[in-house]
């Protein structure tokens, strides 16, 4: 193997799974998110050598995988596929979830784009607030004002905090 085959290996293994269920968030289909997967890291494969190190690794992946779920979603036939999908149909994580977290979890997935894209990127992968502006293309504050709106229609109904 030559060193950019080690390298990309050693990030597919590294970044894969978030890579993956960040596409079936985005997708809602584990043979799209799949699909997207293999895209990624072939966009990823052709970019190595232009990468000029603006940012960390791991943003500039998610970056091509959210951009090559977008793409997905432009095409003609998945506009019009039913993509609704139970939570329990995500590809399995290492941790386990309680009812409390899979509640969260589905509250933030009915989220607007934008605060969804904010609270997954900075606590589901635990991205810095650079690092997630850097992927959505957005500055920091932007970030921060999307999250403090994404925590207060989270909030339930009737909460005096």
């Amino acid at each position: 193997m030559v060193p950019s085959e080690v390298q990309l290996e050693a990030w597919l293994t590294e970044y894969g799974d978030a890579v993956l269920r960040t596409c079936y968030l985005y997708l809602a289909d584990r043979t799209l998110a799949e699909d997207a997967l293999q895209d990624t890291f072939i966009k990823v494969w052709r970019g190595m050598n232009g990468r000029r190190g603006e940012s960390s690794v791991k943003t500039w992946i998610l970056r091509i995988a959210i951009n090559t779920c977008k793409d997905y979603k432009r095409t003609a036939w998945l506009r019009h596929v039913d993509r609704s999908k139970p939570v329990e149909a995500l590809p399995l994580s290492s941790a386990d979830t309680t009812e409390e977290s899979r509640e969260l979890f589905d509250a933030v997935m009915r989220l607007p784009a934008k605060y969804k894209q904010a609270i997954l990127l900075y606590h589901f992968h635990n991205l810095t607030m650079a690092e997630t502006a850097d992927v959505l293309k957005t500055s920091r504050s932007t970030v921060q004002n999307r999250l403090h709106k994404a925590y207060t229609l989270l909030e339930p109904e009737g909460s005096d905090e």
